[in-house]
């Protein structure tokens, strides 16, 4: 499959980004089932059935993402055209719903990957099952495939990160600069008032006037996403939780998608040959912003991602 460029109507890395938010397609039907926890929480994980020996995927969706985000109603759709399953899980807190524990979800929770895989592995009667993860969640996946080397084979068949924060304090600073804050704003805003909730059920829990004066990720992660976590802080928390360190332990085959204009995470900051294993794919073309990858004639299309990932674990890995 051709790497992938941006339309010539469509330039740069903020108006690739933002563009897919205007022409989100029209969600479709999906069957929505509660998991509880082992801890005593539950998550919520959206399913889009299909012929009984179709092949799996699991879509691990972003910061504050959901099933209802652009990149996952675009892969349902795909998937919903060649007869596949796909499951959608959402991270604690983010499909509606308060969650009940005090923890939340973090950019390095491997612990809650290996869960949900676990279990739908268990349920899936050998068929294949494919790994994949947008942003926060393809960091996340990316470290439990390290982590997991050469038993994470006995789960998926490959996983695949796509404009995965690799480098979580690049990222972190990097969207503290310039126009890059006005993704800060937006995910302060959701983070803050989820997290005011939380502190309503748990006192306490941690600084509220800390949380409300965060201005910047940073600042967010060191009063409330660190501590809450088991983390010392924001660095720690960075530090330990980045996915980049782990890709040279990958076992099972991987891609790894991060456009060079993404806002989230600087070009300067992106894994290179020497970073990664030989089971790892890296592509990183010049355009695509962070999870735009618009395709067409205007006012264009979702369509290359959920064909990138199909083309993969179809073509790639059979």
């Amino acid at each position: 499959m051709n790497p992938y460029r941006a339309p010539g109507w469509l330039p740069g890395g903020q108006a690739q980004t933002l563009w897919p938010l205007l022409i989100k397609p029209q969600a479709i039907p999906l069957r929505r089932e509660r998991w509880e926890t082992p801890d005593g929480d539950f998550i919520d994980v959206d399913h889009l059935d299909g012929p009984a020996g179709s092949p799996l995927l699991v879509l691990f969706h972003g910061l504050e993402g959901s099933a209802r985000s652009h990149y996952a109603i675009s892969t349902a759709r795909a998937c919903r055209r060649i007869g596949w399953r796909l499951a959608l899980p959402h991270f604690r807190g983010c499909s509606g719903e308060l969650n009940r524990r005090p923890r939340a979800y973090h950019s390095g929770d491997s612990t809650e990957i290996d869960w949900i895989l676990r279990r739908l592995h268990q349920g899936n009667a050998g068929r294949r099952l494919h790994a994949a993860g947008i942003s926060l969640g393809g960091n996340a996946l990316l470290k439990w495939a390290g982590e997991q080397q050469q038993s994470a084979a006995t789960l998926v068949t490959g996983v695949a990160g796509i404009c995965a924060p690799l480098d979580l304090a690049a990222c972190g600073h990097h969207l503290a600069r310039g126009f890059n804050r006005i993704y800060t704003r937006h995910f302060l805003d959701t983070l803050k008032s989820r997290s005011a909730a939380r502190l309503e059920r748990f006192p306490g829990l941690f600084d509220e006037t800390r949380m409300r004066r965060s201005r910047n990720l940073w600042d967010f992660d060191d009063a409330v996403t660190g501590p809450v976590h088991g983390f010392a802080g924001a660095d720690d928390y960075w530090t330990r939780s980045s996915a980049k360190a782990w890709l040279k332990t990958i076992a099972v085959p991987a891609l790894v998608v991060n456009p060079r204009n993404d806002p989230f995470l600087p070009a300067s900051a992106l894994p290179g040959p020497a970073d990664i294993s030989a089971s790892v794919r890296l592509e990183q073309p010049a355009t695509g912003g962070h999870v735009g990858f618009v395709s067409g004639s205007f006012p264009g299309n979702l369509d290359w991602l959920p064909q990138r990932l199909l083309h993969f674990f179809i073509s790639e890995l059979s």
